[in-house]
């Protein structure tokens, strides 16, 4: 498995290889729901917390321990999401690290942007995607189990978030031969949508 940068685009949503272009745009993203990040999110893009997650992101880029995409429509960032520690030897990625401003929550975007994602490392060889989640939140469970994935289990105190709240993580997979049923799914989902 190798995933490349790239853009990945459909006639919902364009997911383009973050870089400087996309930081005022998205920082005004980050910035329409402040209180999400200190409710749900391991780490916070917003206010002051903004630039230096910016820095350890473009780090992580650097590294190539994250892939991190602009989720762009109609020509503007509206948040993020990002493949994570893709580990090659064992053909496994994670998508995560995704953010989109309050707008944009519940329509298209979300499957468009992860039936992009999902195809992209499906095609360059992944075995198994897998998504983690903060068990509290709700909204982000459902949205993986719609997407067709997988819930394995949940992983008892696994992470400290940046405000000292330990977090137990649900972890949901799909597997490589559950993609086709996973990707016919999210086509007529997509369908119905428009």
């Amino acid at each position: 498995m190798k995933i490349e940068p790239q853009v990945l685009e459909d006639r919902f949503v364009r997911l383009e290889p973050l870089d400087e272009r996309h930081r005022e745009d998205l920082r005004a993203a980050c910035d329409a729901d402040p209180e999400i990040w200190a409710a749900l999110y391991p780490f916070s893009w917003a206010g002051e917390h903004f630039d230096p997650t910016w820095q350890v992101f473009a780090g992580n880029i650097e590294s190539g321990r994250t892939l991190a995409f602009a989720v762009m429509v109609e020509g503007r960032c509206i948040g993020l999401t990002c493949f994570i520690a893709p580990d090659g030897a064992n053909a496994t990625v994670e998508v995560g690290g995704t953010y989109y401003a309050p707008a944009f929550r519940g329509g298209a975007v979300n499957p468009a942007a992860k039936r992009l994602m999902m195809s992209h490392a499906f095609a360059a060889g992944a075995r198994r995607v897998v998504y983690r989640v903060d068990a509290i939140n709700a909204r982000s469970r459902a949205a993986v189990l719609k997407l067709g994935a997988v819930q394995e289990g949940i992983l008892r105190q696994d992470r400290m978030t940046w405000t000292g709240r330990i977090r137990d993580t649900v972890i949901f997979s799909i597997l490589a031969e559950e993609w086709p049923r996973v990707r016919e799914g999210l086509n007529a989902r997509l369908a119905a949508l428009g």
